[in-house]
């Protein structure tokens, strides 16, 4: 059977890890960082897995923690205004979404690549060593999407209409937040120039907690984090970001505290679509995956969930090749796959890092008198395919509001 090296261990390298060789094939992950030293580190993502992604896990049997994550039941949309909320509405979703720390997740995967006869090798890759792996393998992946081997892979300008970051990042694993309302939810709130907060249930190291993602425009109140220094800072200033600007979620913050000392992190970068083929210096080509190729901000929580779409569509490209070359043209094909569907979540979360525009303004508002509207927008977190039959276009908004009025 044919031999494949992947070089990283995160959500995307694991999961095709795991699918490769459960069908048989040889497969060696090559990761920066041993399992004891992910999980001994600090969070790296907040790691929302909405219904389809959840699905391409249980399919190779990495979904590990159905029974203990806390579930995620809806999202909740509320934009403030001067006198309570402008908008305010939830609705649930039709499968509820989970999210796992990662240092939680990859450890355990890692252990299960073991299991299964793969060889995990705690290296971190040059492109030197690239060029090793690319003689002796029959096919590489980069799934490693940080670091020198990373910038081999070229922007792509046609896909990525940002050239620098459009908000500075910050995650805070809190337990002792109190729970809202009825069903457990995503609780996306928009405050305009400002930024976007939102809060969800997950499982971290030490049990269930809540995280707390803030996304600040450049240069805004929300833009902080850079003189934050110490874990207590980091949660101070969240605390005084939501007394600030969010009122009735910092009332839910009355207990909080930090899951643990490394269980914040803040940063920024910009949102990149890079071609999925790198030629080597030699002139051997690798396979770019997940977060090398397509790098969304996280304001759509769709990071995660695109991973294990990618390790989806690339494990069936792979299963279905069979003993063919994978050359350049099966490269750029695999990732077109991948593309046909991470181009919607691609072009949805870049509409929501702009200014709203009129018609998303209607819709939204909408969606608090129509629960149809709220649900399918919801739901959309899940497809976001869908937004472009009503949500993308101010055309099809406006016939779709008027077909339901």
């Amino acid at each position: 059977m044919r031999d494949i090296l992947i070089v990283g261990a995160g959500q995307a390298g694991l999961h095709l890890a795991v699918g490769l060789l459960k069908n048989g094939y040889d497969v060696t992950v090559v990761t920066d960082r041993s399992p004891e030293q992910i999980g001994e580190g600090r969070v790296t993502s907040s790691q929302a897995m909405f219904g389809t992604a959840l699905g391409h896990e249980r399919a190779v049997g990495l979904d590990l923690w159905a029974d203990s994550s806390p579930p995620i039941e809806g999202i909740a949309f509320t934009v403030p205004g001067p006198h309570g909320p402008a908008i305010d509405w939830a609705a649930r979703l039709d499968v509820p979404a989970r999210s796992v720390d990662q240092r939680l997740k990859m450890p355990a995967w890692m252990a299960e690549v073991e299991r299964l006869g793969g060889k995990l090798v705690v290296h971190e890759a040059t492109v030197a060593d690239l060029e090793s792996y690319a003689a002796r393998y029959d096919l590489v992946l980069v799934a490693a999407g940080k670091g020198q081997i990373a910038s081999l892979f070229e922007r792509d300008a046609a896909r990525s209409p940002y050239d620098r970051p459009q908000r500075a990042l910050a995650l805070t694993y809190v337990h002792g937040l109190a729970p809202r309302p009825g069903h457990s939810a995503v609780c996306f709130n928009l405050v305009p120039g400002v930024g976007e907060y939102f809060v969800f249930p997950a499982l971290t190291l030490s049990g269930p907690c809540e995280i707390m993602v803030f996304e600040g425009v450049p240069g805004g109140p929300m833009d902080c984090w850079g003189d934050v220094r110490t874990p207590a800072e980091h949660l101070a200033t969240s605390r005084r970001l939501l007394e600030t600007f969010l009122p009735r979620e910092a009332a839910r913050c009355a207990r909080v505290e930090l899951t643990d000392e490394l269980g914040v992190l803040s940063g920024r970068f910009a949102p990149v679509v890079r071609r999925p083929v790198a030629t080597l210096p030699s002139g051997a080509q690798v396979l770019g995956v997940a977060d090398v190729v397509v790098l969304n901000d996280p304001i759509t929580g769709q990071g995660a969930g695109n991973a294990a779409k990618c390790a989806a569509a690339y494990l069936d490209s792979v299963l279905e090749h069979g003993d063919r070359p994978f050359d350049a043209a099966w490269m750029a094909a695999t990732f077109e796959r991948y593309w046909a569907q991470a181009r919607h979540a691609t072009a949805w979360t870049n509409a929501l890092l702009a200014p709203p525009p009129p018609h998303v303004l209607d819709l939204l508002g909408a969606a608090g008198q129509v629960p149809q509207i709220a649900s399918r927008f919801v739901n959309g977190f899940d497809d976001p395919s869908d937004f472009d039959e009503w949500f993308m276009d101010p055309v099809k908004a406006r016939d779709y509001l008027k077909a339901l009025s």
